[in-house]
Parts: C-alpha cells; structure tokens; sequence
C-alpha cells in the first residue's frame, strides 16, 4: 500500500471516530424567552409563537389541583441536550432551577408535582413585574428534555369591531343583543380599560335612541360555584351600569341590571370554545309600558 493511500485511510478512520466538532442547531427563527436562559448544553428542537391564544395551567385553589385558563401571546419551545456536550438534566433539576429563578425574581410557584408523578410531573410559575403578568408551564421528562410554554397575559386586540347600528338592528328583530367586546380580570366586576369602544358604542346606541330602556344582563360559563357566578355576573351587569353612567352621561333611569350566572348559555361548556361564548354582557331592551 502507498503512502498516499495509507494517509488517506487513516484521516478517514479518524475523522470517523472523532468527536462531532459541532453542536445541534436551533429550530430556525427560535430563540429563548428573555426572562430564562437555556440549561448549559441545550438546544432549541421546536418553537411556537401564537400573538393571541389562550392556555390551560394547572394550579390549586383551596389545596386542590384545577386549571385556570390565561389568554395572551403564548411562546411554547421545546429544549433538548446535546449529548456531545452535555449529560441530560434530571427531572427535579431542571424544576428546581426555574422555580428557583422564579422565586428570586419575585414571583410564585401556583403548581408543582415532582418527579415520582412520573409523566405528569411539572410546574406552573407566575411572575408580576413592571406591569406585566408572565404565566409559565414546566414540563420535564425523564430523558433530560423539557418544555416551556409562556403566556405573557394580555387582553386581545379588537379588530372586528360591531358598532351601534348594528346592535340596534339585533334588538330591534330580536330584542337582545350579545356584547363581547367588555373585558374583565378572572373572577372580578370592574370592566378593563380594552373594553372603553364597546362602552362608547353601547352609550352611543342609547343617544341615537333616546326612549330606549335597556337591561343590562351579566352571564358566566358553569366554571365554579353557580350562585358565585350569579353574584358575579350581577356585579359585572352594575359595573357596567357605572361606567356609562359616569363616563358617558346615560341616565340611569335606563338602564337596569340583572345577573343571569352560567343559567343561559349559548353554547356548550364542555370546550373552552363555548365558554369564552356564555361569558358575556347582553343588552335586552325594556319594552314602553302600554
């Protein structure tokens, strides 16, 4: 065999059994969420970004696991080690560090189920800082991979938006109308600031009708007890009632409250989908006494 055959077998063999020289790339356009660093060694398989979604996390209220649903710009990225660099994270390491770094920040662990769970093990983290409400859902798995799914909470920009005419013409044909654009934090009756056009469209309404009486009628889905919701969906209606009294003029002798709770759905509760649905403030005109 010749020298230059020789030296070329010989580059081959150690090329073949050298190390990879490089490291796993990430998923193209992925990058990590700026309030966590990667664990050393990790790499980006996959990544999600939804502007507005909505996610389910788990948490306890009252000492027993539920889930609460929190809407939002929702990042999910899924995070693998890199062998030639690194020896996989064990389940409890990869929570304790973020609950850790959430806790340091500031901010709560609402769930965690450790690693005898098995599967289900995990975390749900919230952190509030400068304004800002950051959910954040931990699950590892027992090769060392993990997942991260982040809502930064935020109420939906509006872009269809139903102006007064409309309405009218549903209470005119039908008597009521559905209002989805006044917006609440979970479980409390002060209508948010996104809600201002829906409010400024309904006081509308009632100027371009000006013997129009209305009820305002809060509704919930069947999430939680139901004579909460009644009370709740009867705060909501006042709240309501408040603001176009106080910001926009309407007499209040037009406007009367009423709280139905989760009792008139109008679509099934079973699916988020449907609850986001029976979550709702209509107006239902008071018809002119005879």
């Amino acid at each position: 065999m010749n020298r230059i055959v020789r030296r070329s077998l010989l580059l081959v063999a150690a090329a073949l059994l050298a190390p990879r020289a490089f490291a796993e790339k990430d998923a193209a356009g992925s990058k990590d969420y700026p309030m966590f660093n990667r664990l050393p060694g990790y790499w980006i398989s996959g990544y999600e970004v939804a502007p507005f979604d909505a996610f389910k996390f788990r948490v306890q209220e009252d000492g027993k696991p539920t889930e609460t649903t929190v809407e939002g710009r929702v990042v999910k990225i899924k995070y693998l080690p890199d062998p030639k660099r690194t020896k996989p994270a064990s389940k409890l390491q990869v929570m304790r560090n973020f609950s850790n770094a959430v806790r340091k920040a500031g901010g709560a662990v609402l769930f965690e189920l450790g690693p005898e769970a098995g599967g289900d093990a995990g975390l749900t983290l919230r952190v509030i800082k400068g304004g800002k409400e950051t959910w954040v859902k931990v699950d590892p798995y027992q090769d060392g991979e993990y997942d991260l799914v982040i809502v930064q909470k935020a109420d939906m920009k509006q872009d269809i938006v139903v102006d007064a005419a409309a309405w009218e013409n549903d209470i005119r044909s039908s008597g009521r109308v559905a209002i989805y654009g006044l917006f609440f934090d979970n479980g409390k009756a002060d209508v948010k600031p996104a809600g201002a056009p829906a409010l400024a469209e309904i006081a509308k309404l009632l100027k371009q009708n000006p013997a129009m009486k209305i009820c305002v009628v809060g509704h919930t889905d069947m999430t939680g007890d139901a004579a909460s919701n009644v009370g709740l969906s009867n705060d909501r209606a006042r709240s309501v009632i408040r603001a176009l009294v106080d910001k926009y003029g309407v007499a209040a002798e037009r406007l009367r409250p009423f709280g139905a709770g989760p009792y008139s759905p109008v679509s099934s509760n079973r699916s988020e989908e449907g609850r986001a649905l029976n979550r709702r403030v209509e107006l239902v005109e008071i018809p002119a006494a005879p």
